[in-house]
């Protein structure tokens, strides 16, 4: 039982870092929704390090993520969220372990810009660097049409998540009367599938152009955002509904029900 509670404080740990990231980026989108400057992650973690004790808050961040990257490899590896096993259930398992590569990342850059090493990389250009890392790859331009597709599934299945509710599964059985807090989960989550299409356009084009520099990153996509008509609207919705996806990371972190893997979730993950 005490390993069991410690895990699951790890796992909302991971949730509450992951929504703290979201919460800065939305804000600060929010600030310039009028102005320039479209903020990313990266951007996001250096405003917390340039705040007092600055380091400090962004290593925790940064281990809050890596407890993250290791909640969703354990979901992923022991599907400890009991996904059937067919097509739609291995895909979001997939996508379960893209994600972990992702936070993985992010993590190692907040702890290295915490402790002034360089474990992160660059601090943007992280897709296109991706991007042009898979064209040189034998098949490279279908490789990054893969990709493309994955991205633009993640963000219809995250919209189809929003409107139909169900996230609910995750929560206790009175939480659709938390009118509020389910519109604030609802929102974010459409607002994140959103960019998540725009994302994947980029990597699309990307694919048929074979130019690594078209795959457009987050902050590449709230600015095409601010270009279209009623830009600066649209602009301030979406960094809306970035920070509600953020509060949604807040609220998973304090209410998600949490499933600690089994042994049996071990015996059914091994193969056979």
């Amino acid at each position: 039982m005490l390993k069991e509670a410690k895990f699951e404080r790890l796992a909302r740990f991971g949730y509450a870092a992951r929504g703290i990231v979201y919460v800065l980026i939305g804000g600060m989108a929010l600030l310039t929704s009028f102005g320039g400057g479209e903020p990313d992650s990266k951007s996001a973690l250096q405003l917390v390090l340039e705040q007092p004790l600055g380091a400090i808050w962004l290593a925790l961040i940064g281990i809050g993520l890596i407890g993250f990257v290791l909640w969703r490899l354990v979901q992923a590896v022991f599907n400890t969220d009991r996904h059937a096993s067919d097509a739609k259930g291995y895909a979001v398992r997939a996508a379960l372990f893209v994600s972990a590569a992702t936070y993985a990342s992010l993590a190692f850059y907040a702890l290295g810009q915490a402790l002034q090493v360089g474990l992160g990389g660059s601090q943007s250009g992280d897709e296109k660097s991706w991007a042009a890392w898979l064209i040189q790859q034998p098949f490279g331009p279908y490789l990054v049409g893969m990709v493309a597709i994955a991205i633009i599934a993640a963000g219809v299945a995250q919209i189809v998540k929003g409107m139909r509710k169900s996230y609910l599964k995750y929560f206790g059985a009175d939480w659709e009367r938390r009118s509020l807090l389910n519109g604030i989960c609802m929102y974010g989550l459409v607002a994140r599938g959103a960019v998540f299409l725009i994302l994947g356009g980029f990597f699309l084009y990307a694919a048929f152009a074979v130019d690594p520099s078209q795959a457009g990153s987050l902050a590449d996509a709230l600015a095409w955002i601010r270009q279209l008509p009623f830009g600066s609207i649209l602009y301030a919705l979406v960094a809306l509904g970035l920070f509600a996806f953020g509060a949604y990371g807040l609220i998973e972190a304090r209410f998600r029900n949490i499933a600690s893997p089994t042994l049996s979730d071990a015996r059914h993950a091994l193969p056979v």
